[in-house]
């Protein structure tokens, strides 16, 4: 697999590149194909082989990658406010808080987005930048847990 991701993170960074309208195109079609791809690699039993000694260490373990890994997008609190550029254009990530937020009761459905990313701009983590799988849980504990902590399920933010 690790072959496979060092080959699509080529393909990826290539299709990134500026260019006319052609290539953005083409840039798009890769994303596509990467994230289909990251899809058919991901083993979602592969987090159930994942203990950790204490809620707290999964949380504490999943500020830290939230800090190096997700902050410039989603922002310190993940309001989606990072102001991260790319390719010229402010991302503009959703909001992990939001009581709306799609993945705030699915953890298994948000450990997936994590790992194959989109085509608006997340990375592949769990493929193409090799992040391990217990960081990716470790994030996911420590967003849907430490960062929602008091957020109103009631109201939109």
């Amino acid at each position: 697999m690790r072959g496979a991701g060092a080959v699509l993170a080529v393909l990826v960074i290539a299709g990134c590149g500026g260019g006319g309208d052609q290539q953005q195109g083409s840039g798009s079609n890769i994303q596509a194909d990467s994230v289909a791809y990251a899809t058919q690699q991901f083993d979602a039993a592969a987090f159930d082989t994942i203990s950790w000694t204490a809620d707290t260490a999964a949380t504490n373990r999943g500020r830290v990658v939230f800090a190096f890994s997700c902050r410039k997008c989603h922002g310190a609190g993940g309001l989606g406010d990072g102001g991260f550029v790319f390719q010229g254009d402010t991302l503009r990530p959703p909001s992990l808080v939001a009581s709306d937020w799609k993945f705030a009761t699915d953890p298994a459905g948000f450990r997936l987005q994590v790992f194959t990313g989109n085509t608006e701009g997340m990375p592949h983590w769990g493929l193409v930048t090799g992040m391990k799988l217990r960081d990716i849980d470790a994030v996911v504990r420590y967003i849907l847990t430490d960062l929602r902590a008091g957020v109103d399920t009631t109201k939109g933010m």
